[in-house]
C-alpha cells in the first residue's frame, strides 16, 4: 500500500485526511463518521476526498492500520522472559485500542494492512525463538490478539452505554439500566459476590486475570511439548 506521507492528491495529503478521520472519530464514534461529515471538518466537498481512497472502508482501512502502527513492534527487553513480554505487549495494545473511541470497533472491522502483517510475522519469530512452534505461536498470538479486542469492545460498549445515560440522550434505558443495577442482590447471589469482590467484568483486574490464563496457557504448551 501506498506510504500515506507521500500521497497527495486534490490538495490534501491522505495523512493529514486520516488523522482526521481519527479526531472526528473521538468525537462522534464510528456510527457517526462520514464521509461528508469528514469532508466538512476538512473544509473540502465529499468528492475530493475519494482522491485519498476508493470508499469508506478503504478509509476505515488506513484509520485502523495508522492507528496500530502507533504501537510498532518491540522485542523483549534485556533479561525480560518471554511471558512478561507477551503480558507488557497484551496491555500496550489495549492501551492502544481504548486511546480512541470505539477502538476496538474500529480495528476489528478492517484490514490489518501489510505493516501489521509484519509486525505479527516478527513477533511470531520471537516465540519460535523462545521453542514455540510456528503454529503454536501463531495460535497463540491470534487468541491473545483475539481476547484484547474482545475485551475492549466490551470497555467501551459499557462506556458508550455510560455516556448516553449521564448525557440523558437515552434516558429511558439509563434509568431502566440502573433500576437493574440496584435490584437486589439475592437474585444473583454469585454474579453479586464476583462483582463485590472482583469489580465489574470489563474492569482491568478482569482483563488481567483473563490474560494470565492465556499466558498461563501458552505456558502449559511449550511444557506439553
Amino acid at each position: 500500500m501506498e506510504d500515506l506521507s507521500h500521497a497527495k492528491r486534490g490538495g490534501l495529503e491522505r495523512d493529514s485526511v486520516v488523522a482526521t478521520a481519527l479526531d472526528l472519530l473521538d468525537e462522534v464514534g464510528l456510527d457517526g463518521l462520514t464521509v461528508r461529515r469528514l469532508a466538512t471538518e476538512l473544509g473540502v466537498k465529499s468528492p475530493a476526498l475519494y482522491w485519498h481512497f476508493r470508499d469508506k472502508q478503504e478509509l476505515l482501512d488506513l484509520m485502523s492500520q495508522r492507528l496500530q502502527a502507533e504501537q510498532g513492534m518491540a522485542g523483549p527487553r534485556d533479561g525480560e522472559p518471554w511471558p512478561e513480554w507477551i503480558a507488557r505487549r497484551a496491555h500496550e495494545r489495549r492501551s492502544l485500542l481504548l486511546s480512541r473511541r470505539d477502538g476496538a470497533r474500529l480495528v476489528s472491522g478492517t484490514s490489518p494492512g501489510p505493516a501489521a502483517a509484519r509486525m505479527f510475522d516478527a513477533e511470531l519469530g520471537v516465540l519460535t525463538g523462545f521453542g514455540f512452534t510456528p503454529v503454536q505461536a501463531m495460535r497463540a498470538v491470534i487468541a491473545i490478539g483475539h481476547y484484547i479486542t474482545g475485551f475492549v469492545l466490551e470497555e467501551q460498549a459499557a462506556q458508550e452505554r455510560r455516556n448516553r445515560a449521564e448525557s440523558g440522550a437515552d434516558e429511558r434505558r439509563g434509568r431502566r439500566g440502573r433500576e437493574e443495577e440496584a435490584a437486589p442482590r439475592e437474585r444473583l447471589p454469585v454474579l453479586g459476590a464476583a462483582i463485590r469482590e472482583g469489580g465489574p467484568p470489563e474492569g482491568p483486574e478482569a482483563f488481567e486475570q483473563g490474560l494470565r490464563m492465556l499466558v498461563d496457557g501458552m505456558q502449559a504448551l511449550t511444557q506439553a511439548s
